[in-house]
């Protein structure tokens, strides 16, 4: 695995990392009529992220990357479907609300794979942990009341799903350490092309959609591995404090680029969402602040 020889380049890195992945709901948001073609997304993008991560991993460990799939075990099967069905469930969620609502409920995943550690490894939870949950529980009963119309609400709910499938996968790391992460990843990759063929096949839908879209699926799978390969470079070393801030720049520029008037969307957030998504971010902020130990693994939408 290829590490920073100069230390001090890891935190921009992980930043440019983090911009890296805040562009896919601009990509999404690019789509014509996405809520239609979710299914020929999700094979795309999935092919692309299988293919991109084993090329990088060969470019890296020769032939010999194979063996990491030998090293998967329950854990990474365990990890590579969570995150699969959290790819799964966003885009379902940035197609059914805002890219705002989306996003803000993955922020929240830091909290929710702090309690899945306490409820199936053990893993203490602090006093200031609790608080900063509870400041983010408060950010989301916030974004969800906002939230009345049907469709809104049920793209609030997949976003929150999707937070939980993250952060599923960040905890089977966590479980057996030695999980290989970039093949788990493309596991999940693979778990999405091949359920899409087959949901494609069932319901006798075109594999392929217009060129354009292909195209930005492409995009996105693409800015999905360059992201995660620039993350896992500099992560060693950072602190996981100073992890949880710099994440933040896919969240905030997910939501930054999909308002700005001249890139064509204009997607404001709503007042609710906004005064939500500070409460999170205050959270995160706290939590930041007060965490002493156990990496966290950046979301990889």
């Amino acid at each position: 695995m290829g590490e920073l020889k100069n230390p001090k380049l890891a935190v921009p890195v992980v930043l440019i990392a983090g911009i890296f992945w805040s562009f896919g709901p601009y990509v999404v948001r690019n789509i014509d009529e996405a809520h239609l073609v979710p299914w020929q997304y999700l094979f795309t993008r999935g092919l692309v992220i299988f293919i991109l991560l084993n090329f990088y991993l060969y470019l890296d460990e020769g032939i010999n990357f194979i063996k990491n799939y030998k090293k998967i075990g329950i854990s990474g099967i365990v990890g590579a479907t969570g995150l699969a069905f959290a790819m799964i469930t966003f885009i379902w969620s940035i197609t059914n609300t805002s890219a705002a609502i989306t996003l803000l409920c993955l922020a929240a995943m830091p909290f929710i794979t702090a309690l899945l550690g306490f409820l199936f490894l053990k893993e203490e939870i602090s006093i200031n942990v609790w608080v900063a949950i509870g400041i983010a529980s408060v950010g989301i009963i916030i974004m969800a009341a906002g939230n009345h119309e049907k469709n809104t609400l049920i793209g609030f709910i997949l976003g929150i799903i999707s937070a939980i499938g993250f952060s599923v996968f960040s905890v089977s790391l966590r479980w057996r350490k030695e999980t290989p992460k970039f093949t788990t990843v493309s596991i999940a990759g693979l778990i999405c092309f091949l359920v899409s063929l087959i949901v494609v096949i069932n319901k006798d839908l075109s594999l392929i959609s217009s060129n354009k879209n292909q195209a930005l699926f492409a995009v996105h799978g693409t800015l999905v591995c360059l992201g995660m390969i620039l993350y896992a470079i500099a992560s060693k070393n950072i602190q996981a404090a100073e992890l949880t801030l710099l994440s933040l720049t896919e969240v905030i520029g997910g939501i930054f680029w999909v308002w700005l008037p001249w890139l064509g969307i204009n997607e404001v957030p709503a007042t609710n969402t906004i005064v939500g998504g500070f409460l999170i971010f205050l959270a995160i902020f706290y939590y930041s602040l007060v965490i002493k130990s156990n990496r966290r693994f950046i979301a990889l939408n």
